[in-house]
């Protein structure tokens, strides 16, 4: 989503690094460049106002005249006004009577469906004993959408079509106490625009159940219409808390940016993908960096995490590390990377140099790769997985029809597959040293 902002930004960063020394000409220079990127990003006029002064302020004082390196101490403070206007992070309410309610609001297309559901399963993989309350009687087949995803991640859907929405989620609200649930999610009607009725349902919803938590799911694709919207349901009912979806969009992104600090309501998880693992806590270090470039390092550590076998991983890791890296470990790396999710996503968290070296090459172009890589190895026999060497040019011209390609992909295949193990008998060799430098 912030892929233009990010170039713009630096582009700016670039020429300041080309001046050993920054007068006043030339933070005002870079600062019009970066108020103008983040205007056409969308974001709130006042709120770019703010920010380029609060970096100005900063950046022709003391604190960059006597650094040594005066551009990178300015990149440096944009990092720092830019997590100060993201705002600091909060978390639910998980504290007292069970089950605690969480109700998500918001206009029909932002998503909300779905993001309860892949909420539900963030908070069940945490310990948490959800029920998922279907309070959505107007759109058509939204009720059995949310029982399909409350069944792909293994939590039960309260559904009554008898009910009204206040009373259905107060029924809810009774099973949950006698089945022992920790978290009651309701997942309440939108409209195509703000109406009073909508307003009405919500807050007798609320005067049943009390909520621990109100989310207003947004699609931060709508610019700064989001921005509106936020406010309209603010000024209704006592929101705790935002979820912006379709953050892995091409759109401007500035709503991400501005939200915070224009309605006072704190982000606190983004959706990221379609996948129903796809939303992230919200941490405003992690995003700022990502905009201006930076990476994610966490972020990325923890899709693997969640994507890798760590036994098998391990093992892995072992059999490389003793010079045994054979196509099916290749293979198996493959399948791993694709379950971290969509390359694009990958991309973006990588930092420094590795960033740089990854896009020259298109996610798309990456994702067909990645399946073109598996396709090939899929159609070896276990012996040529294994043991490499015995690969032919009869075999692997039975191989490129097997697959469906020719032998020069095969072979492509085969080049990349020399140089990983390359690698791991460099790494075997100085046990890894030298190799943050590509983190550089």
């Amino acid at each position: 989503m912030f892929e233009s902002l990010t170039d713009r930004l630096n582009q700016v960063f670039t020429q300041l690094r080309r001046r050993g020394k920054l007068s006043e000409a030339d933070v005002d220079a870079a600062l019009r460049e970066v108020r103008l990127a983040l205007l056409d990003a969308d974001v709130h006029y006042s709120v770019v106002k703010k920010f380029t002064a609060g970096v100005r302020e900063r950046a022709v004082g003391a604190e960059v005249s006597r650094a040594l390196n005066p551009a990178q101490q300015v990149i440096k403070i944009v990092h720092e006004e830019l997590i100060s206007t993201l705002g600091e992070p909060e978390r639910l309410n998980l504290t007292g009577e069970k089950p605690r309610v969480i109700m998500l609001v918001g206009l029909q297309g932002s998503g909300k469906t779905t993001a309860a559901a892949k909420l539900a399963r963030l908070l069940r993989s945490q310990g948490e004993r959800v029920l998922l309350a279907a309070a959505d009687p107007y759109r058509p087949a939204a009720v059995q959408q949310l029982v399909t995803l409350g069944g792909t991640v293994g939590v039960e859907v309260f559904t009554d079509s008898r009910l009204n929405p206040p009373e259905l989620v107060q029924k809810a609200y009774e099973q949950g106490i006698k089945g022992g649930y920790s978290i009651l999610i309701a997942d309440t009607a939108g409209r195509s625009q703000m109406d009073d009725t909508l307003m009405d349902e919500l807050k007798a919803i609320t005067r049943k159940v009390k909520p621990a938590d109100i989310l207003l799911v947004v699609d931060s694709m709508v610019g700064q219409e989001a921005l509106h919207i936020a406010e309209g349901f603010r000024d209704t009912v006592t929101l705790t808390g935002l979820i912006l979806t379709k953050m892995d969009g091409d759109a401007r992104g500035g709503a991400a940016i501005s939200i915070r600090s224009v309605t006072g309501v704190p982000i606190k998880f983004l959706g990221v993908g379609e996948g129903i693992d796809a939303l992230e806590v919200y941490d405003p270090r992690r995003l700022a960096s990502r905009i201006l470039g930076m990476g994610d390092v966490i972020g990325l550590i923890e899709k693997a995490e969640a994507a890798f076998d760590l036994e098998g991983t391990q093992n892995q890791a072992a059999r490389m590390m003793s010079g045994k890296f054979s196509l099916e470990d290749f293979a198996a790396q493959m399948k791993q990377i694709r379950k971290m999710g969509p390359i694009s996503q990958i991309f973006d968290m990588l930092p420094g140099n590795l960033g740089k070296v990854a896009q020259q090459v298109s996610p798309q172009d990456a994702e067909k790769q990645l399946k073109l890589t598996e396709a090939i190895i899929s159609s070896m026999t276990r012996e040529e997985r294994r043991e490499p060497d015995i690969l032919n040019a009869s075999r692997r011209r039975r191989i490129a029809r097997g697959s469906g390609v020719d032998v020069q992909d095969v072979n492509r295949v085969m080049k990349n597959f020399r140089e990983a193990q390359k690698l791991m008998k460099t790494l075997q060799k100085t046990g890894g040293r030298g190799l943050p430098k590509i983190f550089g």
